[in-house]
């Protein structure tokens, strides 16, 4: 795969950051001072609807926890990744069967078998990217 392909330019990223509402955040850890939650708390905190995907809580910032993202009550903009390398083609192929519109593979992460079967079946990819970081340059804030 050519990096080309791989590469998400700004004006796509902010595309996706503008359309987007809802993000299912796997992954996401009880644990304040963890880069999911402060990632996670700093998008809910800027309106964007927050889906906790963690199989061992019950809640996180408020909201219930969910075992998968199958699990999730409603349609999924951006799934936001922050598991091992090796669990992203499982997340990648539950998100192609709920209808995700974009998969985030957060900071360090990058799987390209993955990211080319998303793309695949017409899934929005960002890889090695954190949402927080990129929203914040986008917005300026």
């Amino acid at each position: 795969m050519t990096d080309a392909i791989a590469t998400t330019n700004d004006e796509e990223i902010k595309e996706i950051l503008n359309s987007s509402k809802t993000i299912a955040v796997v992954g996401l850890s009880p644990k304040e001072d963890s880069p999911s939650n402060r990632v996670a708390r700093y998008l809910k905190e800027r309106g964007y609807t927050i889906w906790a995907v963690n199989p061992t809580c019950e809640e996180v910032l408020g909201g219930k926890c969910y075992p998968d993202l199958k699990s999730l009550p409603g349609h999924v903009d951006v799934v936001d990744i922050f598991r091992n390398i090796s669990a992203i083609p499982g997340i990648v192929d539950e998100a192609i069967e709920i209808g995700a519109e974009t998969i985030w593979m957060q900071l360090g992460l990058k799987h390209e078998e993955a990211e080319a079967k998303a793309r695949a079946a017409g899934l929005k990819v960002v890889m090695d990217k954190c949402m927080k970081i990129e929203h914040s340059r986008i917005s300026g804030e």
